[in-house]
């Protein structure tokens, strides 16, 4: 009886810890990636404006031949949405809506994943012009991990997890532009 008892003080002692060290770890993750393409600010924000067009550099919907895509809204506009299911687990399902468009500048998004599991997040794609025939385009995506479970958040180690794949991902966008 008293080793019960005792491990279960260890238990409740170890299950504090972890829930006073979560109140104290970051909530919030930013991911932010960017590259130099050589062709003009105005040519390649037309193409990333298009979430069709983002499919076909993203590295995410490339993992899966399989996924199924479908389209609302007008493309490249303030409210399209692009939604995708996968039974790949590292596509999974989710949606992508387009909240906000700085003209030639910045496209900010929703992320709203589904499957594997619920969360919501923001991104944005911006250019900016280097010289007349060289942009400069950042991809980010933030978002918030709820409390207890940000106690992972250092694990997880979202810059890398993300941030390579992002950085893939504009790989691609600059071979296609170039």
């Amino acid at each position: 009886m008293i080793f019960i008892k005792r491990l279960l003080v260890i238990l409740i002692l170890f299950i504090s810890i972890v829930l006073i060290a979560a109140y104290f770890m970051p909530k919030e993750y930013s991911v932010e990636r960017e590259i130099t393409i050589n062709k003009p600010a105005d040519s390649i924000f037309k193409y990333v404006r298009s979430l069709k067009n983002q499919n076909e550099f993203s590295v995410w919907a490339n993992r899966d031949p399989k996924i199924r895509i479908t389209y609302k809204g007008t493309d490249g506009a303030v409210g399209a949405v692009s939604s995708w299911k996968s039974n790949v687990k590292e596509v999974g399902v989710g949606e992508q809506e387009i909240t906000k468009i700085t003209e030639n500048r910045r496209l900010d998004f929703a992320l709203r994943f589904k499957k594997p599991m619920e969360d919501t997040a923001v991104g944005f794609m911006s250019t900016e012009p280097v010289s007349g025939n060289q942009t400069k385009v950042r991809w980010g995506i933030s978002g918030v991990i709820p409390y207890p479970t940000n106690i992972m958040l250092p694990m997880l180690k979202m810059d890398q997890m993300i941030g390579n794949d992002l950085q893939k991902g504009l790989e691609n966008l600059k071979e296609k532009m170039e």
